[in-house]
């Protein structure tokens, strides 16, 4: 005997047919209905079915073409709806980076407006907000999915605030995501640059290099890590805290740790202006220094040079122990050749030859944008899993980016 499907069997089926070639489509094994057909073992039309679901609720778009081996072309899947994007800012001690980040990291009206972070959450993000709003209205079409804040201090993923961020007076513990999510009434992510730079330089790459070392050189030092092309937290989200790793050469300059001659202390912008003043060199910011860098003013190349290779050193013992195929330089500092070269010696000197033999040491190829593509992409990655939650399926990894052209 024949069983009688019900519309509510009918409809719980098809959530889980769409949940299931949602997951094919965000690990790259699928990118058509044919694809899909075959691989779920589904007929056509039940596949047609659920993906026109996945297009309803945004999750998925159709574009374009793709050749076929015969028949008609077939439509090109990908994550996102068409017409989706967030809008994204990275904050710096005096400025914000801001900018609409589409599916697959494209940039759209990137601006960096004035933002005192000394001012304190309330008055920094309402500011910033105001900026954000007015970016959406200008970008005028399409549907704002997420909000993303890329933030120069430790950020706990769990409650989205910062915890104790050495140049960030009064933003501890501020729940930040929630503060956004209340503001823009979409999902908001909020991370630490490092991490929002690594996501940002792993998609512009098309995820070439699986096993990466992103290190953001500015006012201040921070790094994250890629495995396996997922970013990787650590047990209590604070992976990558190179900055706080001494110096035996150091001067027993107190730490915001409360150590004494931490990497940030010898090796980051504000360290450098600090050396600077003390040598009376006129300078008040990273900017200044790379500046006169830049320009071969003596003392501020000298500097560059001992803080690329202080940085050096630390990253030498990550890299023998970590082994990865790339190191990523991004931040101010990064576009300074000397601090550049002094990095890459140090590591050529200090590493086993089989762990540099193939290792790539680059500047960011995203420049200054890698950190805002990062936490434009966070926060579509929240968006899509939560519509995927609304079909039924199962939570997509927050820190697995697929790129838009890996099959």
């Amino acid at each position: 005997m024949n069983e009688i499907s019900t519309p509510g069997r009918r409809a719980a089926g098809t959530s889980a047919l769409a949940a299931r070639a949602l997951e094919l489509i965000a690990s790259g094994r699928a990118t058509s209905r044919a694809q899909l057909a075959e691989l779920l073992g589904a007929a056509a039309s039940s596949v047609s079915v659920a993906v026109a679901q996945l297009v309803e609720h945004g999750l998925v778009a159709e574009e374009g073409t793709q050749s076929s081996t015969g028949g008609r072309p077939r439509k090109v899947l990908r994550l996102g709806g068409q017409d989706e994007f967030a809008v994204a800012a990275d904050l710096g001690g005096s400025h914000a980076r801001v900018g609409v980040v589409l599916p697959g990291g494209e940039l759209r009206d990137v601006s960096t407006v004035p933002l005192v972070i000394a001012e304190g959450p309330q008055a920094a993000l309402s500011r910033l907000a105001a900026t954000l709003e007015e970016l959406v209205e200008q970008h005028g079409r399409g549907r704002l999915r997420g909000v993303g804040l890329s933030l120069p201090g430790p950020v706990d993923t769990a409650t989205g605030s910062v915890v104790q961020p050495s140049r960030m007076p009064g933003w501890n513990r501020f729940p930040v995501e929630s503060w956004l999510r209340e503001r823009f009434a979409v999902p908001a992510v909020a991370d630490n640059d490092a991490n929002c730079m690594a996501v940002g330089e792993h998609i512009a790459r098309k995820g070439r290099h699986q096993q990466v070392i992103m290190v953001k050189t500015g006012t201040a030092i921070g790094a994250a890590a890629l495995v396996d092309g997922r970013l990787y937290r650590g047990g209590t989200g604070a992976a990558g805290e190179i900055t706080h790793i001494r110096i035996a050469r150091g001067d027993h300059v107190p730490c915001s740790c409360g150590n004494t001659d931490c990497l940030e202390t010898v090796a980051s912008g504000a360290a450098l202006v600090r050396v600077l003043r003390d040598e009376g060199v006129d300078v008040t910011s990273a900017e200044d220094v790379v500046r006169l860098a830049t320009d071969a003013h003596p003392e501020a190349n000298r500097a560059v040079r001992r803080a690329g290779d202080y940085l050096g050193q630390v990253l030498a013992a990550n890299v023998n122990f970590f082994n990865p195929d790339a190191v990523y330089l991004g931040g101010i500092l990064s576009t300074v050749e000397p601090f550049v070269a002094a990095v890459r010696s140090q590591l050529y000197e200090s590493c086993h030859p089989l762990v540099t033999e193939h290792l790539a040491i680059e500047r960011a190829v995203l420049g200054r944008d890698a950190g805002l593509v990062g936490a434009g992409l966070f926060a579509l990655q929240r968006a899509l899993g939560q519509a995927l939650r609304q079909v039924g399926g199962a939570q997509l990894d927050p820190d697995r980016f697929q790129s838009p052209t890996t099959s």
